[in-house]
């Protein structure tokens, strides 16, 4: 199975860092910004598959970015993680295409649980519109590939 490309943004350097090292435990690796200004800059160099995101980040924030990502990258999945969030913020982010909003302190395999989901959704929405774009249905695969997680 192909290495899952994580990127996990929080401003707060200990915290991130102790659950990249928690999640590499698990064979998993992942990347780590620590503003939204250098996750966009990350995602201009390699695209992630899955960002774990933080909503309250000095600069650009998390929601911000998310609007950003989803506009440019729509492949990539947003998962929220928040310790300072709202059912206001989670119906936000949700609109805007988060595939979760998980809040502070997350659990591990929770949080490794909705990784693998999200990454799962995103392999079955490619290949689906990779069908419709070999029978030459671009506008239908297009569609796929933009198309928000009811």
């Amino acid at each position: 199975m192909k290495q899952i490309k994580i990127l996990l943004v929080d401003d707060e350097e200990e915290f991130v860092k102790t659950l990249s090292e928690r999640i590499r435990m698990r064979n998993i690796s992942s990347e780590v910004a620590l503003n939204g200004e250098a996750a966009l800059q990350l995602v201009e160099d390699e695209v992630p598959d899955v960002m774990v995101l933080d909503l309250k980040m000095p600069g650009i924030d998390g929601m911000e970015v998310l609007k950003r990502i989803k506009k440019k990258y729509p492949e990539v999945q947003v998962i929220m993680l928040t310790g300072h969030g709202s059912e206001k913020d989670e119906e936000t982010a949700r609109s805007l295409g988060a595939f979760g909003y998980l809040n502070k302190p997350v659990n591990l395999d929770n949080l490794i649980q909705h990784i693998k989901n999200a990454y799962a959704e995103k392999v079955e929405r490619n290949l689906m519109a990779a069908t419709f774009a070999e029978a030459g249905e671009f506008d239908t695969a297009r569609s796929i590939l933009k198309q928000k997680k009811k």
